[in-house]
C-alpha cells in the first residue's frame, strides 16, 4: 500500500479501534456479567474514548479529513458511547428496577443517537469554523464517561460486591438526567480558545489538586467522578453566563431577549475536535 494512501486509513484505524473497544464492552455485558465483568467492560469503554480522542486530531495532522469519516465517527460513537453504556448502566444498576430500568437505558442510548444526528444535521447545512468555543448539549463520550466512572468508582470502594438497592433509583435519576442534557441546548465550553498562560497553568495545577484531594482524602476511584461531574455543572454555569451577558446586551441596545435555548452564531459548535 503506497504511503499516501496508508495516511487515510489512519484516521478511520483509530475509529475502527474504538468500535472494537466498545464490542468488546458489549461481550463483557452479555448474559449474567459478574462485576468483575461489568468493571473491565468500564474500563473497555474508557479506552474507546481514548482512541475516539485522536482520530480527527490524526485526520487534521495528515490533511486526510473526508466526510466518510466524520460518518464513520458518528456510527462509532452510537455503538461504544451510546448502546454499550446503555447496556453497562441497565445490567450494573437498572435490571432490578423492571420496565422503568429498560426505558432509561434505551433512553440514553436514543438521546445519544439523536445528538449525534443533530450535529451531522448542522455540519452538513452550516459553517462551523475553528473560531467556536462551545458543544451544544453534553457532547455523548462525556456522558458515556460519567456512566463508567460510576462504574469504576463502585469497584474501587466496594470490589465484588452487587450495587445496593437504594442507590439503583439515584443512578437512574442521574442517567436521565444525562441523557436529557445531551439533547439540550446547554453550552458545553470545547476549551479551543483556552492559550497557555499563567492563569490558564494556574487554573490546571489547581484542577490536578484537587484531584490529589479527592485520591487522597476520599478515594482515588472517585476521581473521574468528580472530573466528569465538575464539567456537567460546568454546562449551567456557561449557558446561564451565556444567557445574562446576551440579555445584558439586548437590554442596552433596546432589542427583544431572545427566545430560551436560541443560539448565537458565535456559540455554534465543531465537535469534530471532540468527537
Amino acid at each position: 500500500m503506497k504511503l499516501h494512501k496508508l495516511k487515510f486509513v489512519l484516521p478511520n484505524l483509530f475509529t475502527v479501534t474504538s468500535i472494537f473497544c466498545g464490542f468488546y464492552g458489549l461481550t463483557l455485558c452479555a448474559g449474567e456479567a459478574s462485576p468483575s465483568q461489568l468493571y473491565q467492560a468500564a474500563l473497555a469503554i474508557f479506552f474507546a474514548m481514548f482512541f475516539d480522542g485522536f482520530d480527527g486530531r490524526v485526520a487534521r495532522l495528515t490533511r486526510t479529513q473526508s466526510q466518510f469519516g466524520v460518518e464513520l465517527d458518528s456510527l462509532a460513537d452510537v455503538v461504544s458511547f451510546g448502546v454499550v453504556p446503555a447496556m453497562l448502566v441497565y445490567k450494573w444498576a437498572l435490571s432490578s428496577l423492571g420496565l422503568v430500568g429498560l426505558l432509561v437505558s434505551f433512553l440514553f442510548t436514543a438521546c445519544g443517537a439523536l445528538r449525534l444526528a443533530r450535529f451531522n444535521v448542522l455540519a452538513h447545512s452550516t459553517d462551523h469554523s475553528g473560531s467556536s468555543r462551545f458543544f451544544v448539549g453534553l457532547p455523548i463520550p462525556l456522558a458515556a464517561g460519567m456512566i463508567v466512572s460510576m462504574v469504576i468508582a463502585h469497584h474501587g470502594m466496594r470490589g465484588g460486591d452487587p450495587l445496593g438497592t437504594g442507590a439503583r433509583v439515584p443512578i437512574a435519576i442521574v442517567v436521565a438526567v444525562l441523557s436529557l442534557l445531551m439533547v439540550s441546548t446547554l453550552r458545553y465550553r470545547t476549551f479551543k480558545d483556552v492559550r497557555l498562560n499563567r492563569k490558564t497553568l494556574s487554573i490546571f495545577m489547581l484542577v490536578c489538586l484537587s484531584g490529589v484531594l479527592v485520591a487522597t482524602r476520599i478515594h482515588p476511584s472517585y476521581v473521574l467522578v468528580v472530573y466528569f461531574g465538575a464539567y456537567l455543572l460546568l454546562g449551567f454555569v456557561e449557558s446561564g453566563l451565556l444567557l445574562g451577558r446576551h440579555l445584558s446586551e439586548r437590554r442596552e441596545a433596546g432589542e427583544p431577549a431572545p427566545a430560551e435555548g436560541v443560539l448565537e452564531d458565535e456559540d455554534e459548535v465543531d465537535e469534530q475536535d471532540f468527537l
